[in-house]
């Protein structure tokens, strides 16, 4: 008994250190994300060369890219212990209210009440069909939580149709506590969906997808080493798409597009 005692608590001492291991491996590639993203946003113009467009497909994948910018953090990419990035994170490069924003692909729209920077959109997968999943956009506010989202969702959305390249807003640093702003950028996740259609908790790795085969190019943290810039290896395919609205108002600050 003693001998499978310590049997079982070496096997578990094992995986616990392979676990550190592993998440050390990713924690270091995170850092040199970071440091490539810092040089980025110290001096977003000079390069350019790094962002996607907006609006765009990478060869013949489903899904277009939901805004402009440098892909600063990947899916899966470790920050902390027992923490995983759930999405991947577009950098504008540009303040709060000027990097636009759009939906990726056709469904239908949902905004909760209580949401002041977040959209989730429902989708029949075009990858599994008749499964349903769901993209989601955060950071759509400024530091103070002042909406950068298009006035056509107010709060209390339920359902609304949208097309691919539908504008939804603009890129914010909403930490989600007012006065403690994150970098401003996009938080685009994929989610998966419980047995009645509703949507997962998104801040489980364990309920998004891999986003890299829905926009055709690689986004998962061990496809991208931490000193590569995740882009498409094709042609971009830009989207011909509508006008952005005119300049807009908002509180505390005037917004126009680009």
């Amino acid at each position: 008994m003693i001998r499978r005692a310590g049997f079982v608590l070496g096997l578990l001492t094992a995986g616990t250190a392979l676990g550190l291991v592993s998440w050390a491996w990713r924690y270091r590639v995170s850092i040199t994300r970071t440091q490539r993203l810092l040089a980025y946003l110290r001096a977003a113009d000079a390069y350019a060369a790094w962002r996607i467009p907006a609006r765009a497909r990478c060869g013949d994948a489903p899904f277009l890219t939901p805004t402009e910018g440098y892909i600063g953090y990947l899916w899966g990419d470790a920050f902390r212990p027992g923490h995983r990035h759930t999405g991947i994170d577009i950098f504008g490069g540009r303040g709060n209210g000027q990097t636009p924003v759009f939906a990726a692909y056709p469904g239908r729209l949902y905004r909760r009440a209580d949401w002041r920077a977040s959209l989730i959109i429902q989708h029949d997968d075009p990858l599994q069909p008749g499964r349903i999943i769901w993209t989601y956009y955060t950071h759509l506010a400024d530091e103070q939580g002042h909406s950068l989202i298009a006035d056509a969702f107010p709060p209390g959305t339920e359902g609304v149709p949208v097309e691919a390249g539908t504008f939804l807003g603009y890129q914010g640093n909403f930490s989600g506590r007012p006065g403690h702003p994150v970098g401003v950028h996009l938080h685009f996740s994929i989610v998966r969906s419980a047995a009645d259609g509703h949507y997962l908790d998104e801040r489980r790795l364990a309920n998004t997808l891999d986003p890299s085969p829905y926009l055709g190019f690689p986004l998962r943290f061990d496809q991208v080493p931490g000193d590569r810039v995740p882009t498409c290896p094709h042609a971009w395919q830009l989207e011909a798409m509508g006008a952005l609205p005119g300049p807009l108002v908002w509180p505390g600050f005037e917004r126009s597009t680009p």
